[in-house]
């Protein structure tokens, strides 16, 4: 379910969005830094500052997570259920690849994802025949003018 291509992915995007819900059925979307690819079926995030997602999500752990890269409008939305870590043989293994990657905020707990279902996200810029790479080339010139 999560390829080595989709893990690629979101090793390269640096900003991606959590969705959850509250048990009065207010959502909640939070972004996030750190979201990976742990294994073939599993995502993870850690929950730095995060106080809405966590209470959300010890509530109804049902969360959607979306991570588009900005510049060719592509990416992925996965649908599943969470857990938290917190201080468990899991917990350390997620903390350290958190760590030798360069993350140095405090981390007060890590969430696993039960993955579902993915899909892959696409522009409809693309269904007007539009190329990627001049998607991208509109995005780094408007990016780069701000």
């Amino acid at each position: 379910m999560i390829t080595e291509e989709i893990k690629d992915f979101l090793n390269s995007q640096k900003l991606g969005y959590v969705a959850t819900v509250s048990l009065d059925g207010k959502p909640n979307i939070s972004p996030k830094g750190t979201i990976i690819g742990w294994t073939a079926e599993t995502l993870a995030f850690a929950d730095i500052r995060s106080p809405d997602t966590m209470k959300n999500l010890n509530d109804n752990p049902n969360v959607e997570i979306n991570v588009i890269d900005p510049f060719i409008r592509k990416g992925y939305l996965f649908q599943g259920k969470a857990r938290i870590l917190e201080d468990d043989t899991l917990y350390q293994e997620i903390l350290n690849h958190y760590r030798k990657n360069g993350i140095k905020s405090p981390i007060n707990s890590i969430v696993l994802v039960d993955v579902s279902n993915v899909v892959e996200v696409v522009s409809p810029l693309y269904d007007l025949g539009i190329s990627e790479v001049e998607i991208k080339s509109k995005w780094q010139k408007y990016f780069a003018t701000l």
